[in-house]
C-alpha cells in the first residue's frame, strides 16, 4: 500500500494511454481520479479519527496535486471539513466542486473564497476544462430537497479522455435513479455496498445500497466494470465485499467487478 509522499509521487507520475484515466482508492468513498489533464480527489476522507480501520493515506498539507475537489454532501467522510482548508492552501489552484445549496455556506464556514467552489445540482452539467461533471441526485437515505428544490446529496458523473465514470456518493436506490443514469454509456461505477438497517440508523449511521442493489443498479444501467466502496473503514459499517464479487459473477457475469488496492493505480478505459 503506497502512502504519504510515496503515493502522490506515483499518481503525479503516471503516464495514461489513450482514452484511459488513473484511479486510485483511498479507503471509504474517497478516491483519486486522474486525467490527461487533471487530478480529481473525490471525496477525500483525511482526517485520522480514532476509530478508523484504515488510516489516512495523506494529510491534508501533501496533497499539492489536486486541481479540483469533489465533495457529495456534507459529511465528515465525504466534505472533510477539517481537513478542507489545509488542502486549498496545499494545492492553491484546486477548486470545490459541492451541491449548490451547500456552496455558499462551505465558503463561509471554512474560509475558502467563494470563486473557488463550483455549486452542481440533479443533472445540472458544468465543463471544467477537458472535464465535464454532471451532479445526480443521490437518496441518502431518502431525497431531501430543500426549498428551493436543490439537493444536498449528489452522486457525479464524470467525463474525460473518452470516459465516463459514475461516482454515486451516498446513495440509496430511488425511482429515477436508473433512468438518469441511462443517459450515459459507463466504464466505471464506484458504488458504496455497506448498507442500511435500524440499528446503524437509530445510532446516526444514515445507509447506503445494499450490495445486492449496488449490483443491480450497474446490471440495470449498463457499465464494463463497478468498484465496491464504503464498507472497510468503520467496524459498525461494513459491507459484505466477498458476497457483492459474487453476486455479480452469478448474475452479472458481463460486467467486471474490481476491488481496488488502497494506493494503488487501476486503470479505466
Amino acid at each position: 500500500m503506497a502512502t504519504h509522499h510515496e503515493l502522490i509521487r506515483q499518481v503525479n507520475d503516471t503516464k495514461l494511454g489513450p482514452h484511459q484515466l488513473g484511479l486510485w482508492w483511498l479507503g471509504q468513498h474517497s478516491f483519486i481520479l486522474k486525467t490527461s489533464q487533471a487530478v480529481l480527489y473525490l471525496d477525500p476522507f483525511l482526517s485520522p479519527l480514532p476509530d478508523r480501520l484504515v488510516p489516512p493515506l495523506l494529510g491534508p498539507e501533501e496533497i499539492t496535486n489536486a486541481d479540483f475537489v469533489l465533495g457529495s454532501h456534507d459529511h465528515l467522510d465525504h466534505i472533510d471539513r477539517e481537513c478542507w482548508p489545509g488542502l486549498a492552501k496545499a494545492s492553491g489552484q484546486a477548486r470545490f466542486v459541492v451541491p449548490e445549496s451547500l456552496r455558499e455556506g462551505l465558503s463561509r464556514d471554512l474560509r475558502i473564497p467563494v470563486q473557488r467552489f463550483v455549486g452542481l445540482d440533479d443533472l445540472a452539467s458544468v465543463d471544467l476544462g477537458s472535464i465535464r461533471l454532471t451532479g445526480i441526485a443521490a437518496a441518502h437515505e431518502l431525497l431531501d430537497p430543500d426549498a428551493l428544490g436543490r439537493f444536498p446529496c449528489l452522486g457525479f458523473v464524470i467525463e474525460a479522455d473518452g470516459v465516463t465514470i459514475y461516482h454515486s456518493g451516498d446513495c440509496c436506490m430511488y425511482e429515477g435513479l436508473v433512468s438518469r443514469l441511462k443517459r450515459w454509456q459507463f466504464d466505471a461505477m464506484l458504488l458504496p455496498i455497506n448498507g442500511r438497517d435500524a440499528r446503524r440508523l437509530s445510532s446516526g449511521c444514515i445507509g447506503n445500497m445494499t450490495y445486492q442493489e449496488a449490483a443491480d443498479l450497474a446490471g440495470a444501467v449498463g457499465t464494463r466494470m463497478v468498484i465496491p466502496a464504503h464498507y472497510d473503514m468503520f467496524a459498525m459499517n461494513l459491507g459484505p465485499v466477498n458476497d457483492f464479487l459474487d453476486y455479480v459473477a452469478v448474475k452479472y457475469p458481463a460486467i467486471r467487478p474490481c476491488v481496488c488496492d488502497y494506493g494503488q493505480c487501476v486503470r479505466i478505459g
